[in-house]
């Protein structure tokens, strides 16, 4: 930028010789320099005195001759102060200061004069404008030209080739382009972010001129936009734009796209290359850039050329690097895909192999190890040719080779050491075995490389005085890590589990996790989780395994573990874990797996399953008492619950003494217990075994006895559980529970919306999968079992739900017939006569069922109805009665009353009474005999007398009850007499007195 002109020697300045723009100065800055009077500002002072050509001793007022001072001093007083208007020349007016003068260009003449048709002079004056340019930008492009000369710089490329004059000037705009952009104003940057960035993108088509030096300083301006350096001097009026800006600009001009697809272009330059893949390492730091990158096919180009010669080796790792960003910013499915070819797999091996055999420093172990990560998401594929490359055999080879001797030249001579990187790939190289054994043409690599007989190295007890490779915590993690991959890779290599003798290995371990050894775990990788300071970790990847191995349902894995007493050993573990361990997520586990084993074990075999015994009956009688707040605690006793109810169906029911132990000990109430929380996840496998336990007839009597809360019947339970399932399945009934449409009794709302749609006679259609999908039909089987008669503890709701589960089977027969009249008349067949009258007769009688039952239910809601109301009628009457006998007592006391108070009445009432005495007494009396007159004379009552009689007390409201006064046993009786009267200021003695003689 071209900054004011210096004032000319020895000369004033004045306002003519500096440029207009000059004396926009920074209003703030100038008040803080006029009123801040320190040193600094003399300073300033000092050197604007020297700038000028003015010596220190001069002042800024004018020089004075004696005679003026000495008239000066004469004519004003001491009161009167002369008050000299001067004007102070800032650095800023000069141009000296720190707020640099901007001078524009009038850049639509240069871009008219590059467009001209060549002619003689005409490319001097081209360059010669071009170059002024430059100079008058020297600290940077402001946004609002920017656009402008990007268009020069555009127009000088295109000339390059035949003019090679315009390439310094190219070369000097791209070095200006590193510098921080200006703005005037704020709201410059979203003004011209539109055309910033259309011009951005033009700096992509620069790549494209075949010139080394430009495209070398292409990549370092656009490099330098993420390190911009702010300015050292600052512009007056103009603040600088932010690196973020800059990268924003590059992200909407899909710049990356553009170098990208240059790829093919820088080929036979290593140096062009090498800062191209800097530049796009820059780029990828960006998600936006990283999808249009691998838009760009970016993956596919940078991994195929990982293997070209490189002597700095900043090939490898900027590549390396560039395939992360865009595995970790964009889509790791597209970017997959890219990498599953021959080329790329093939260079990502040798460049593996290489760094494997031939690598010694730690850089080159770490690039390694990102290679081996970036193989393994390839390895996802299954279409990446990883057999065909020959990948799969080196990577089984390198896993092997330490655990498994092999004359291979590739491994001769090669030993891992205990660092960390080396140990990082191993653990990377057991978890791209897990990764490869997916694809099953891997197995017989798998076969050839001994990977079996390898892992299996691992699973054995750890000897503390054995010298090996690793330290102890890397061993454990390895072990573990080993054993995990075990469980993924011996399912499918059966022949050599057993030739490894694997289920020995496997039980020998076990004995080693469960005994008291002091073995100090550390518990610090992932699969070391919840194993500190004990072997749970050991103990759940080792169950892991023979969990895999046993769900095989291979009978020769199965027999030879039954052989060396496996199931003993894994209930006297399950006795320990029982009885001894706390309840953590670790231990639940493994229990749980313990259960599956079992379960795998015993099925379809009564004589394992005595050999399970009652010790397997009582831990799982005592895993069923499980309480059921623990549901909610998420540290997997669902999971277990769900093992202890299979291992229930596979190892105790079909074997009878089991059967009758687990009766005797109240096994069917446990259930019926889980079956009342009405957990939806436990209820199918619960009625299942249900069904089944319902064949032993000593069944029924423990289901009929069994009460639940509020001394709710199992049949009670079945029923609402019934209810419940329709409500969810959104099955039509009424209010009361009645059928609403007799033909359909018992479709269900996802029925009703899917359509028929004709399938094989081998595919199940939606009426017989919605049988095993809910739980009506083992409600009906055990309530069949129970023979629908005789049930406790129902109502009359719970009847009219019965009258249509003992009904099921003929309502889900009619609803398959009519679902295949319906397949019928959607595949446009005609049945011949005969089949049609059966399919009618079918259709009809189901509709009649249905209608029967309808009715039945009609019937008993009003037998109830009617019942309820007898029942209400009666508790009337007796309300009635109540009342009656109430109002005659209050009837019989108002005539009390009445004969107490008014005399007349009184001799009414005895005289009535006499009268009706008289006349209950004989007319006639035998002879000789004695009347005795009953009468007392002179009493004027109506109430039948006698030697007894009953007083009444007098009443409390007149007393206020025996605890009505705290001294009543110091009170005298009042002389007036009646009832007992508190009486004031009583003095109280010791000793209470005798008041008799009173």
């Amino acid at each position: 930028m071209v900054a004011a002109r210096p004032p000319p020697p020895g000369g004033p300045v004045s306002s003519a010789t500096m440029h207009p723009n000059a004396f926009t100065v920074d209003a703030a800055q100038r008040r803080r320099e006029s009123k801040t009077p320190s040193s600094g500002s003399s300073h300033r002072r000092g050197r604007l005195r020297s700038s000028l050509g003015m010596s220190s001793s001069e002042g800024t007022l004018p020089v004075r001759s004696p005679e003026a001072s000495g008239r000066l001093k004469s004519s004003v007083g001491p009161s009167h102060i002369p008050v000299v208007r001067l004007k102070v020349v800032t650095d800023t007016d000069l141009g000296l200061a720190q707020g640099v003068q901007f001078k524009t260009m009038d850049l639509n003449s240069i871009i008219q004069l590059l467009q001209e048709q060549p002619r003689d002079g005409l490319e001097e004056k081209q360059l010669q404008s071009v170059k002024m340019m430059v100079q008058c930008y020297q600290n940077g492009f402001p946004l609002r030209d920017l656009v402008q000369i990007f268009k020069v710089m555009s127009l000088c490329s295109e000339k390059i080739e035949e003019q090679p004059g315009f390439l310094d000037s190219v070369c000097e705009i791209l070095k200006l382009c590193r510098l921080p952009f200006l703005k005037k104003k704020t709201s410059d940057e979203n003004i011209y972010a539109k055309e910033i960035s259309k011009a951005v993108a033009l700096l992509g088509d620069l790549i494209k001129v075949p010139n080394s030096e430009l495209r070398i300083q292409l990549c370092k301006c656009i490099v330098d936009f993420y390190h911009a350096e702010p300015l050292k001097k600052q512009i007056a009026g103009y603040q600088q734009v932010t690196s973020a800006y800059k990268i924003q600009m590059i992200e909407s001009g899909a710049l990356a796209e553009t170098l990208v697809l240059s790829w093919d272009l820088l080929q036979a330059e290593l140096l062009e290359k090498l800062w191209l893949l800097k530049t796009l390492q820059h780029l990828s730091t960006s998600e936006v850039n990283c999808n249009l990158m691998i838009k760009a096919q970016a993956a596919n180009k940078i991994c195929s050329c990982l293997n070209n010669p490189d002597p700095s080796g900043q090939l490898l790792f900027r590549s390396s690097e560039i395939l992360w960003n865009l595995l970790e910013k964009s889509s790791k499915e597209e970017i997959i895909k890219q990498l599953s070819n021959f080329e790329c797999l093939l260079a990502l091996k040798e460049v593996f192999k290489n760094l494997f055999t031939k690598g010694y420093r730690h850089y080159d172990r770490q690039l390694r190890n990102d290679i081996l990560v970036i193989t393994t998401i390839i390895a996802q594929n299954p279409g990446a040719p990883m057999i065909e490359s020959g990948f799969t055999r080196d990577l089984i080879l390198f896993a092997t080779f330490n655990e498994v001797k092999s004359q291979d030249p590739l491994v001769k001579g090669l030993k891992l050491s205990n660092s960390y990187e080396d140990f990082e790939l191993k653990k990377l190289l057991f978890n791209i075995i897990v990764v490869l054994c997916r694809d099953l043409p891997t197995v017989q690599i798998l076969i050839e490389g001994k990977t079996v007989e390898a892992l299996f190295t691992y699973v054995k007890k750890t000897e503390r005085h054995k010298v090996i490779e690793w330290s102890a915590a890397q061993h454990e993690e390895l072990q573990l890590h080993a054993i995990a991959t075990l469980a993924s890779v011996a399912p499918l290599l059966i022949d050599d589990y057993l030739a490894c003798n694997g289920n020995v290995r496997i039980l020998m371990f076990l004995e080693w996790c469960v005994n008291e050894e002091t073995f100090f775990s550390q518990g610090n990788s992932f699969h070391g989780t919840g194993g500190r300071g004990n072997k749970f970790a050991q103990m759940r990847y080792t169950v892991r395994l023979l969990r895999a191995m046993v769900s095989l349902g291979n009978d020769t894995i199965n027999q030879d573990l039954c052989s060396h007493g496996a199931i003993k050993q894994l209930i006297g573990i399950l006795k320990i874990a029982v009885s001894k361990l706390k309840e953590e997520a670790i231990v639940l586990e493994i229990k749980s797996d313990i259960l599956l084993i079992l379960s795998g074990i015993c099925e379809n075999h009564n004589q394992r399953k005595e050999t399970f015994g009652t010790e397997g009956v009582d831990i799982i009688l005592h895993l069923m008492r499980v309480d059921p707040k623990k549901f909610q605690s998420g540290l997997g006793h669902n999971r277990l619950l769900f093992s202890t109810l299979d291992c229930l169906w596979c190892c105790i029911l079909g074997c009878y003494s089991l059967e009758d132990y687990f009766l005797e000990k109240e096994g069917i109430f446990l259930l019926l217990d889980l079956l009342a929380l009405n957990q939806k996840n436990f209820c199918n496998l619960i009625l299942g075994i249900m069904v089944e336990f319902c064949d032993n007839p000593k069944t029924s009597v423990h289901v009929n006895t069994w009460r639940g809360k509020k001394d709710q019947t199992a049949a009670n339970l079945l029923i609402k559980l019934w209810r419940e399932e329709e409500k969810d399945l959104g099955v039509k009934r009424d209010n009361d529970g009645k059928i609403i449409d007799a033909k359909k009794p018992l479709i269900t709302k996802f029925q009703e919306d899917q359509k028929v749609i004709p399938m094989p006679a081998s595919c199940p259609t939606t009426s017989i999968m919605e049988v095993s999908e809910n739980i009506r039909a083992k409600i009906y089987a055990v309530l069949g079992k129970l023979d629908f008669e005789n049930l406790p503890g129902l109502s009359a709701e719970d009847f009219v739900t019965l009258c249509i589960i003992h009904r099921y089977l003929d309502f889900k027969t009619g609803e398959i017939w009519n679902e295949i009249n319906e397949e019928v008349k959607a595949e446009q067949f005609r049945p011949i006569s005969a089949d049609k009258e059966i399919l009618e007769a079918v259709t009809v009688a189901s509709e009649n069922i249905g209608k029967m039952v309808a009715a039945l239910q009609n019937e008993m809601v009003e037998s109830q109805r009617n019942q309820d109301m007898h029942s209400e009628q009666k508790a009337y009457i007796k309300i009635h009665a109540t009342n009656k006998q109430k109002d005659m007592a209050n009837k019989s006391w108002a005539k009390f009353l009445t004969r107490t108070s008014n005399a007349k009445a009184l001799k009414k009432a005895k005289k009535l009474q006499e009268k009706a005495i008289e006349s209950s007494r004989p007319n006639e009396y035998p002879q000789n005999a004695i009347i005795h007159s009953t009468d007392i004379k002179g009493l004027n009552i109506t109430v039948p007398t006698g030697q007894v009689i009953t007083v009444e007390s007098t009443p409390v409201y007149l007393i206020g009850g025996p605890l009505a006064d705290t001294d009543i046993a110091l009170k005298r009786l009042p002389i007036q007499g009646g009832a007992l009267q508190r009486v004031k200021g009583i003095k109280i003695e010791d000793k209470p007195k005798n008041y008799h003689g009173l």
